[in-house]
């Protein structure tokens, strides 16, 4: 991957038009414009002044994205050493104290009781791994699902409610579902 395109755009917010470099990294693909503005579409009105946990950072584009959207507090996770001190880099430019970035893996994080409420989950694993339905089943089982919590999945196969209830004990119900070239992606309500 080139330098020129190891980079990614804010689309909306305060933060508008702000350009982010990352390393590469394997595993690591940033969330396509596309999909970002549709997921930031839907939860637009929902987001400002809500808390995000964002798994699998990777490039940080979910999280920075959620910053500038109003969002009170970011939590992101990574555990690749490049990407988390890319991240760590990209946050000190912003100066912000909003979001905060922990250098860990996802799924150890997730093996411990939750310590506070989200509002939004994002869960955009690496693909073809199965770490999309562990890290479901360590969020349903950890305390992370809380009633009125959104969970924004990313993945390379189609979301099902099957897929959901065999992996979430809690009720939960699939309020946007759309795919993007090789890409489906959907937002899931706890009830």
């Amino acid at each position: 991957m080139s330098k020129a395109t190891n980079q990614f755009q804010i689309i909306g917010g305060t933060h508008r038009g702000r350009r982010f470099n990352f390393p590469d990294a394997t595993g690591l693909r940033p969330t396509p414009n596309k999909v970002r503005e549709t997921l930031f579409n839907w939860i637009q009105f929902e987001s400002s002044g809500k808390v995000f946990l964002d798994l699998f950072s990777g490039s940080g584009a979910l999280s920075f994205e959620a910053l500038s959207r109003g969002a009170h507090q970011v939590l992101g996770i990574e555990k690749d050493l490049r990407a988390f001190q890319s991240l760590e880099k990209n946050r000190e430019l912003l100066k912000s104290d909003q979001i905060q970035f922990i250098h860990t893996d996802a799924l150890d994080f997730l093996s411990n009781k939750a310590t506070q409420q989200f509002d939004f989950i994002l869960l955009d694993p690496p693909f073809h791994q199965k770490i999309l339905e562990k890290s479901l089943n360590k969020l349903s089982l950890n305390g992370f699902l809380t009633q009125g919590c959104c969970i924004y999945l990313e993945s390379e196969f189609e979301i099902t409610e099957s897929l959901l209830t065999d992996k979430i004990s809690q009720k939960i119900k699939i309020n946007k579902q759309k795919h993007s070239g090789q890409v489906h992606y959907c937002l899931i309500e706890v009830l």
